[in-house]
């Protein structure tokens, strides 16, 4: 994993919001180096660890509910690159185009097999091919929907300087907030306002600690957090 120099970030992240963040990473090219060498080498023995599982839940998606196994949706990763996401699809075929990008647990979008898998978080299992293209890593903020980028304050900002990550602290310590957004009347409102800037705390707070240890800690936490 290669930073970029300063002078060559997207005009956006060359703030001073940014700065510090960018030279904490920027001591630290080893262990971003060490991160994305153990993605590649993680992300291909699970595919392979799991590829007939993954095989049995795409079928069993297929025979619940019309639409792809697969979902994909446009997300934002490292330096503000727009990518694909992939997911198993857990809701109704194109569920994004009649409601919010982020999920209640009384969406009425949820398809039977989808509410068996979410909880397990077996249906972001796609999401190591996302790492293995250098879209995403293990840990790191999760990808948001490109409206939601677009409301980032400025130091919001430095949190693109990683990509894209399947878990963070900030995942775990909101692994029930589709319960939160149940009392919104307004969900992408409220969870612009409320909820993603104590998520970016967290995930602002994880780039000043950054060490491979500390994403070995997340790594533990979660598989933790979702047994």
């Amino acid at each position: 994993m290669i930073l970029k120099k300063w002078e060559d970030l997207p005009e956006f992240m060359k703030v001073e919001e940014v700065e510090p963040y960018y030279r904490i990473l920027e001591r630290k090219k080893c262990s971003l180096a060490a991160k994305r060498i153990f993605d590649i080498i993680m992300a291909a023995f699970l595919l392979i660890l799991f590829s007939p599982l993954m095989i049995f839940i795409a079928l069993l998606i297929k025979f619940d509910s019309p639409g792809p196994a697969i979902y994909k949706q446009e997300r934002v990763t490292q330096y503000g690159r727009k990518f694909k996401v992939y997911k198993f699809r857990t809701m109704i075929n194109d569920a994004d185009k009649i409601g919010s990008h982020v999920t209640t647990n009384n969406d009425s979008r949820i398809t039977k097999v989808g509410e068996k898998i979410r909880g397990a978080r077996i249906d972001e299992f796609p999401q190591l091919i996302n790492v293995l293209r250098g879209d995403m890593s293990f840990v790191g903020t999760r990808p948001e929907a490109v409206k939601y980028v677009e409301s980032y304050t400025k130091n919001m900002r430095a949190t693109l300087l990683l990509p894209a990550g399947i878990t963070s602290k900030a995942s775990i310590e909101y692994k029930d907030e589709a319960k939160l957004l149940e009392k919104a009347d307004d969900i992408d409102l409220f969870y612009i306002e409320k909820i993603l800037p104590e998520k970016m705390r967290y995930n602002l707070d994880s780039i000043e600690k950054f060490s491979i240890i500390e994403e070995v800690k997340v790594l533990f936490k979660t598989v933790a957090a979702v047994l």
